[in-house]
């Protein structure tokens, strides 16, 4: 009896990303003392289809009987992790450390034990759950985080563009030469600028997942999601939280258009943002600028409207979001670094988390702030601060709604309250539908009333520091002043 309750209180404590799914696969049995120092195959088969497995392992550890764990495909080793672990992931692109990426063949695979240490008289139920994601139903087993890195609503700090030796990004060596920068190097220097999260972005690749999975336990306040940069002949778009590689190669017979990669983008469990979309294209700067005509912008959860140190139009990407605002698209505005190199930011490039996008987010997890993304209760801090806020908050009746959220059937005015704080002097500024439509000296709670007639649509809170610079950017509250969406 104790036995069993040992067993089901380690159910009960065990906090997985694939705790809330049933498990595909369920296999208990019982160590005994005739397993001492043996190994034991527990078999399970896989379906054509599956994109990832994840393996869980519970067992009575009383009388010190211990299991060691690994798995083997039906042609091959595919990892080992002795006693290490209790749980592992495996997909085409990423796995845990000790554990093997590759094609997941249909067929029967094995979850291997081995079994150090077994006393004669043992007898220790064990528990092995097997979780299979595909295509059309990914859980959330792909975040590289098993659990929140931090429990409760808050406001989160993080850059969501990066590159290191997994594609583009370098630094100098310790001989000082200039050489692929190892993935690590970007990780601790996002740590040290004090950053909860940040979404490392490869170009093309995912080759970088398997090394997230290594660095986020030991990275335990810095939140590490999967992302790429995809990056086409007519664009550069970041996707984030996906659980596998996505083709990249638009025009060509596997992704014929843009409408072939945002289907592919939803299906891997992601969502996508639109970079630096105001860069010329062609010789000046082949693939910058986003010039595809068929995009579906109602599938575009984001827009970096500030791509590292450039902040002023025509190049800033700021009036490219305003006017799919104005089109009546509800797309999130995010502002992110593009380093490509942690240690020193090369002339004209920009150190990472400046600027950082910051997300109201119920917790510091990756469905969490992919979550508070899509909401748009987000803001720009465009000097990439440790310590800058900016709070709005509509009120129109008895409605009162933050950024991300609608008004509809607006009264005769409406108040916008902005709280501002980590600001020494500057001005606040009501954006109404791309438009300033009023200003106020700097202070920590600024209020704005604005007409119903001026306000349908959106409106926008930002604050300008010197000469009108941009310190903060703020996302819509969307104004309904009509039954239908405006398109």
């Amino acid at each position: 009896m104790m036995r069993v309750r040992l067993l089901l209180a380690a159910l009960a404590c065990l906090a997985t990303p694939a705790a809330a799914q049933e498990a595909d696969r369920t296999v208990t049995g019982e160590i005994t003392g005739a397993d001492h120092q043996t190994y034991k195959a527990i078999p399970f088969d896989v379906p054509a289809g599956v994109e990832r497995i994840t393996v869980r392992l519970t067992y009575d550890k009383a009388n010190r009987t211990v299991v060691d764990l690994g798995i083997f495909d039906p042609q091959r080793f595919r990892g080992w992790s002795g006693g290490t672990r209790d749980r592992f992931t495996l997909s085409e692109s990423d796995a845990t450390p000790g554990y093997l990426p590759g094609a997941l063949p249909a067929g029967r695979w094995h979850v291997q034990f081995g079994v150090p240490n077994a006393r004669k008289d043992a007898r220790s139920a064990y528990r092995v759950e097997v979780f299979f994601d595909r295509g059309t139903a990914l859980n959330a087993s792909a975040a590289i985080a098993d659990a929140p890195l931090r429990a409760g609503p808050g406001w989160y700090r993080g850059d969501l563009h990066m590159h290191d030796a997994h594609s583009d990004g370098s630094c100098a060596s310790q001989q000082g030469k200039r050489v692929p920068c190892p993935l690590y190097r970007t990780v601790e220097t996002a740590a040290q600028a004090g950053l909860d999260f940040i979404a490392v972005t490869d170009h093309n690749t995912s080759s970088h997942f398997s090394a997230l999975r290594e660095l986020q336990p030991f990275h335990d306040k810095l939140l590490l999601i999967p992302g790429a940069e995809i990056t086409t002949f007519g664009g550069h778009a970041n996707i984030f939280g996906q659980s596998r590689w996505v083709d990249f190669r638009v025009g060509s017979p596997s992704v014929p258009n843009v409408s072939a990669l945002q289907k592919d983008v939803a299906a891997a469990g992601a969502i996508l943002s639109v970079n630096h979309p105001a860069l010329p294209s062609g010789e000046a700067c082949m693939g910058c600028g986003w010039v595809w005509p068929d995009t579906d912008w109602s599938k575009v959860t984001a827009i970096e409207a500030i791509n590292g140190l450039t902040t002023q139009p025509p190049l800033a990407g700021l009036d490219f979001w305003y006017d799919k605002l104005n089109r009546g698209f509800r797309i999130t505005g995010i502002g992110s670094s593009d380093n490509h190199d942690p240690d020193t930011a090369r002339p004209g490039s920009a150190p990472i988390g400046r600027p950082s996008t910051v997300v109201r987010a119920r917790e510091l997890s990756q469905p969490a702030i992919l979550d508070g993304i899509r909401a748009g209760n987000v803001f720009i801090d465009v000097q990439g601060t440790r310590d800058r806020m900016l709070e709005v908050t509509a009120v129109s009746g008895k409605a009162r709604v933050a950024m991300g959220e609608t008004i509809t059937a607006p009264a005769a005015t409406i108040q916008v309250e902005a709280l501002v704080t980590g600001v020494e002097a500057g001005t606040v500024q009501l954006i109404a539908n791309g438009k300033e439509h009023a200003r106020a000296p700097l202070a920590p709670a600024t209020r704005f009333d604005i007409p119903r007639t001026a306000a349908c649509g959106w409106i926008a809170v930002n604050v300008l520091g010197p000469e009108d610079r941009k310190l903060l950017i703020g996302n819509p509250v969307y104004v309904q002043c009509k039954t239908a969406p405006r398109r």
